[in-house]
């Protein structure tokens, strides 16, 4: 992993406009100056600059739709026969290699006191960028674990559970206070949180409820919802043969987790002749022996 991991490094060209990170990747991440100082040996320092530029570095080197974003904006890849530089296998090894010894340099003490509703990927980030300003943080969320649809929607071959593990850890660590199993709008509400002196509320509670087809039989005991499925697939049994609505990255999620679960025959339909999803996606669901019909709007 190492050894393949500086090969593709020592392939980028140090562009002077460097479009995966102008162009491709949306929090502009500094790719050039990431590689440059992991072949400077300096890991440490790269893994410092992403995680104080993307708190979530390592989940985003692993689920980002990067064949259109950094991978896919690289010149190298532009090239006739070219191959783009796989950066976020570079990414991820370089964030990985540095989370256990991040050390969050906070700012002084400042009194001030901030809720943080849901801890997914808005409510994490927040909380660093926060914690770091000197205030005092404490997150509600109505799970018994962080992570929000970055645990919950997104499955475990794609995202391992024990990063996310690793991010409760590190969070505590920074002093941020956890309350699990806490809805807000529950026992608690927005006033009992002003009344004990919050000072600022943020909610990122993400989106849980499932977008409605809209179509005859969507109460019927054999139809689910993706988002439902992927928060707890040991809950259901669906048999042998599954058919998905849609074809965008969340279907190939479930697709590919039904396989995992046992079905024998799955099938993706896609409403439309363009597929949303990935190519990268729909490669590893054609490997895992899952049927795509396309144009099946009617």
């Amino acid at each position: 992993m190492a050894v393949h991991v500086i090969n593709e490094a020592r392939r980028c060209l140090q562009c002077k406009k460097p479009l995966c990170q102008l162009k491709g990747c949306p929090i502009k991440t500094n790719v050039p100056e990431m590689i440059r100082l992991f072949l400077a040996g300096q890991t440490q320092e790269a893994g410092k600059m992403l995680f104080e530029n993307n708190p979530l570095s390592i989940v985003c080197s692993l689920v980002c739709d990067h064949e259109h974003q950094c991978e896919g904006n690289c010149i190298q890849g532009k090239r006739k026969e070219g191959a783009a530089i796989q950066i976020p296998n570079i990414e991820h090894y370089i964030s990985d290699s540095y989370f256990d010894r991040i050390v969050l340099e906070k700012a002084p003490d400042t009194g001030k006191r901030v809720a943080i509703i849901g801890s997914g990927p808005a409510g994490i980030t927040i909380a660093v960028k926060l914690a770091a300003l000197g205030h005092r943080i404490t997150i509600f969320e109505r799970m018994d674990k962080i992570g929000g649809m970055m645990r919950y929607g997104i499955p475990a071959f794609r995202l391992p559970r024990v990063i996310l593990d690793r991010y409760q850890t590190k969070l505590r660590e920074m002093g941020i206070h956890f309350r699990p199993n806490t809805t807000i709008g529950g026992a608690l509400h927005l006033d009992d949180l002003f009344n004990d002196g919050y000072d600022a509320v943020f909610i990122g509670t993400g989106v849980w409820r499932p977008r409605r087809p809209g179509c005859k039989g969507e109460s019927l005991g054999n139809v689910h919802y993706a988002i439902d499925y992927l928060r707890n697939p040991e809950a259901y049994d669906l048999g042998d043969n599954v058919a998905i609505i849609g074809a965008g990255n969340s279907a190939i999620d479930v697709a590919r987790t039904v396989v995992r679960m046992g079905a024998q025959h799955v099938t993706l339909y896609a409403r439309r002749q363009r597929i949303a999803a990935s190519q990268r996606e729909l490669d590893y669901a054609a490997v895992d022996g899952i049927e795509l019909q396309q144009g099946m709007a009617n």
